[in-house]
């Protein structure tokens, strides 16, 4: 921390006040303040769609270490509206580094602050519940910020995803290929040639590369389309599978994404991610509700209902289904939450469908869960069910 960076004010809609210095970027952002608890990973989070919207606080004191490199984007850019840490570190010591976290924010104008006791501001979080909030630079008023945070419309109810998903489909085979594709080409127009024996259509609700590199690892060619792709695009292209991504904000907001995904249900396998998996929940009759604080480290532990065993996981969900709204569904719960007993987890009775809370990709970890992408491989090789 260093005493000439500009004065940084946090402000949370309750009225809670916290005071530290910008280490990048100046300015104003609003969005919902929220806790991630790994240790590693601060570029992961950052590029992670799903944050879209929020302002993320570390709880691990110490954020910048190690640097930020090209190999380890989540997505196009940094997706968080701000970024809080205990203390930032300008000097980072590692090989694969090739610029710094303060670089990295500046570059994409997103406001870095330090000196804030993260501690507390995640105490009183975990005890008031993720709130709106605004981050500003310079000797600002309080109570002229909690105007402009009382103003802000929050997560609930809004659509977030049309803010991160793709404009245009590509092909995923390590890295994003245009395609020239467009709505009414049939399968033979963008499958030919392919080596890879699975073809996947993923919905891109904010998807992670993590999740791309996993399938590609696993021989599946990938086409990525819009969320507001039609069901009609989907089946002529005759993919072996369907992978619903993650994404940011509220689902139930998200209704074009439910009907599609409704229409789909019976049509071929389906795997879901988190935002993913909340939406076939809503396709499949369930309800979903607001988190109070959300799950998002990487030492989250879940239950898997069907063997016994306990998973480490990488989330960072804010909605969760209700698992009440399935009890009457022709749905089997696979997963819960070891924290809160919530749902992470389920499956079809009868139709090749399943899905999780959390990220099997988990980059940078743990691997614990990464046995799901497997299983997707399983029932795309079934042809009937």
């Amino acid at each position: 921390m260093r005493f000439d960076q500009p004065r940084a004010t946090l402000v949370l809609e309750d009225g809670t006040v916290f005071f530290g210095q910008a280490f990048a970027g100046e300015g104003e952002t609003l969005g919902e303040v929220v806790f991630n608890t790994a240790m590693t990973g601060y570029q992961e989070v950052l590029t992670d769609p799903s944050y879209n919207g929020q302002i993320v606080t570390m709880t691990y004191p110490l954020i910048g270490n190690y640097g930020i490199n090209d190999e380890d984007m989540e997505s196009v850019a940094i997706q968080v509206e701000g970024f809080i840490v205990r203390e930032y570190l300008p000097y980072p010591s590692n090989w694969r580094s090739q610029k710094t976290l303060k670089q990295f924010l500046e570059q994409a104008g997103i406001l870095g602050v330090e000196g804030i006791d993260t501690r507390a501001l995640t105490k009183h979080i975990r005890t008031a519940g993720a709130m709106k909030g605004i981050i500003a630079t310079g000797d600002r008023d309080p109570e002229e910020l909690l105007k402009k945070v009382k103003e802000y419309p929050g997560l609930v109810g809004r659509d977030l995803v049309s803010n991160v998903t793709t404009s245009s489909p590509y092909l995923w085979d390590g890295e994003r290929r245009p395609l020239p594709w467009k709505s009414g080409m049939m399968a033979a127009d963008v499958w030919r040639d392919l080596g890879h024996p699975y073809k996947v259509v993923a919905f891109d609700y904010g998807i992670k590369y993590n999740i791309l590199r996993n399938l590609v690892s696993r021989g599946c060619h990938i086409i990525v389309l819009p969320a507001q792709a039609q069901s009609a695009d989907i089946l002529a292209l005759e993919p072996d599978g369907l992978f619903l991504s993650n994404g940011p904000g509220d689902p139930a907001a998200v209704t074009y994404a439910i009907d599609t995904v409704r229409s789909l249900l019976p049509e071929l396998p389906i795997f879901g991610i988190c935002l993913g998996h909340q939406l076939l929940g809503l396709a499949m009759g369930g309800t979903t509700f607001k988190l109070k604080f959300g799950h998002r480290g990487g030492n989250q532990p879940v239950k898997d209902l069907l063997t016994g065993k306990v998973e480490i996981t990488s989330q960072n969900p804010g909605f969760c289904v209700d698992i009440n709204s399935l009890k009457h569904k022709d749905v089997e719960l696979t997963h819960i939450n070891l924290y809160d007993q919530t749902l992470e987890g389920m499956r079809h009775r009868t139709l090749p469908i399943y899905s999780v809370q959390y990220h099997p990709e988990a980059s940078p970890g743990p691997h614990d869960a990464s046995y799901l992408f497997d299983d997707f491989l399983t029932l795309m090789q079934r042809k009937s069910w």
